[in-house]
């Protein structure tokens, strides 16, 4: 049997994602719970309800989070920590505030909640605290017991989460022709995001030339090549692009995108090229369309080689990674001194977001992160 571990102070743990539809009939629907207020153009709705029809119009998201759930209960289990797992959306079924409705019945009073985005921005971290506390306030509107609920911080750069994209990659470059896989290059994809907010991601003293989020992605990147350097003893050049970008075209948003770049590794004699998804948790509509369709097609256009490197999804050393932050909170919460563990040159992020962290701008950014047109 294992050791009994402990949670205390917390009760239960609550995965919160985005949100996906699961059936044609739910593809316009779902776009206009995501673009409620956003100012994302029509036309834009348009295409990506296409490409969600491309895979009969099912969002993968939903499913790769039920296989995340069974990871993170079996892992629970297998480790002997007593702590349900629960799971809501911002965007479809299960919903958000549904979840926490059902958690309250179930006399959950301190919940914790890992969020399916790694990064600081605001609408990858603090949109879905703003959603915690829209349905909290709506629990007590039905004069519910409302419970006390903190978000895990970022983990980015914790090992667990780590250690599948360094393996990715190291598979993706074996599985290149033997005659490019030395000369291939690395490009490392997160969303892109209006430049305004990735300025002031993360703390007030982040913010500047792409702020946290763009430090966070740098930090990652460099981690991953460094180490696929190590194991191979091969130096492959690396960049960091962007994908996704859904915003009104007078507003600048980080780039280069990564077509764009695809396009110019082409034309500087680059022989093969490695797409590794570092910003997404999983291998959702913006990974299956952007990277595995859109670009792969850029690529095969211009006859370079490409392959795309897996995102660490249900992986059980992401699962253990996540049993590590609620131990590692857990044990904050209760006084006890606790090294939190990160890799990299910025260290553990912050429990409690400080005052100025993230703001929210006016008219708020358009899909960005874990906040996209689709998911």
């Amino acid at each position: 049997m294992p050791d009994v571990l402990d949670a205390t102070p917390y009760d239960a743990l609550l995965l919160l994602s985005f949100g996906g539809p699961e059936g044609p009939d739910e593809v316009v629907p779902f776009l206009e719970n995501v673009t409620r207020g956003r100012g994302i153009p029509k036309e834009r709705l348009k295409e990506v309800g296409q490409h969600y029809f491309l895979f009969g119009g099912i969002s993968p998201i939903n499913d790769q989070n039920r296989a995340l759930l069974d990871a993170l209960r079996k892992d629970f289990a297998d480790h002997g920590l007593d702590l349900p797992v629960y799971w809501g959306n911002r965007n479809w079924a299960p919903y958000l505030t549904d979840t926490l409705r059902e958690m309250v019945a179930d006399g959950r009073r301190r919940i914790l909640v890992l969020a399916t985005s790694a990064y600081a921005s605001y609408s990858g971290c603090r949109q879905y605290r703003e959603n915690l506390a829209d349905s909290l306030a709506t629990l007590e509107a039905e004069g519910l017991e409302l419970p006390r609920i903190d978000k895990l911080r970022h983990y980015f750069n914790h090992p667990g989460f780590l250690e599948p994209m360094i393996d990715g990659v190291l598979e993706s470059l074996a599985d290149l022709p033997e005659d490019v896989r030395d000369g291939a290059h690395l490009a490392f994809s997160t969303h892109s995001i209006p430049t305004a907010a990735a300025d002031t991601s993360g703390p007030a003293e982040a913010h500047g030339d792409g702020g946290a989020y763009v430090e966070e992605h740098l930090d990652v990147a460099r981690l991953i090549a460094d180490t696929v350097r190590e194991r191979t003893g091969i130096d492959h050049p690396w960049q960091l692009v962007y994908q996704s970008r859904s915003g009104a075209p007078h507003i600048p948003w980080l780039e280069p995108d990564i077509c764009d770049h695809l396009e110019e590794r082409h034309k500087a004699g680059v022989p093969a090229v490695v797409m590794a998804p570092i910003g997404f948790v999983s291998d959702h509509m913006e990974v299956l369309y952007d990277l595995d369709t859109e670009a792969t097609a850029k690529a095969a256009e211009l006859g370079l080689p490409v392959r795309r490197s897996a995102t660490v999804g249900a992986d059980p050393r992401f699962a253990a990674a996540v049993r590590d932050l609620v131990l590692e909170r857990a044990a904050v919460e209760s006084g006890r001194q606790v090294t939190p563990c990160a890799l990299g040159a910025l260290g553990a992020g912050h429990n409690l977001c400080p005052v100025g962290c993230c703001p929210a701008r006016a008219p708020r950014p358009a899909a960005a992160g874990a906040d996209s047109p689709y998911a």
